[in-house]
């Protein structure tokens, strides 16, 4: 996960709307079934979706009143946090 790609996709959220995050991460989803596929290019779509899921948990956490940056910086510390356990 990157966080400037989890803040842009955040801000894209906000000017426009987290809809547009859910559904892109279904066609990302529907797409790792084609069988084709490099392992390559799934660990690609894998971190998309990952960056896609964290935007939307950052959106949720401001939704509910945490400004941006606290919302970006607790996140992040909750994935720190899951690796190092």
């Amino acid at each position: 996960m990157k966080i400037p790609v989890i803040k842009h996709l955040t801000e894209f959220a906000e000017k426009n709307d987290a809809d547009f995050l859910e559904e892109t991460i279904q066609v990302l989803e529907d797409l790792t079934e084609l069988p084709s596929l490099k392992d390559e290019e799934l660990d690609v779509i894998g971190e998309l979706i990952s960056n896609l899921y964290g935007a939307l948990e950052v959106q949720k956490a401001m939704e509910d009143g945490t400004s941006k940056k606290d919302a970006l910086n607790g996140f992040m510390k909750r994935v720190l946090g899951s690796i190092d356990k």
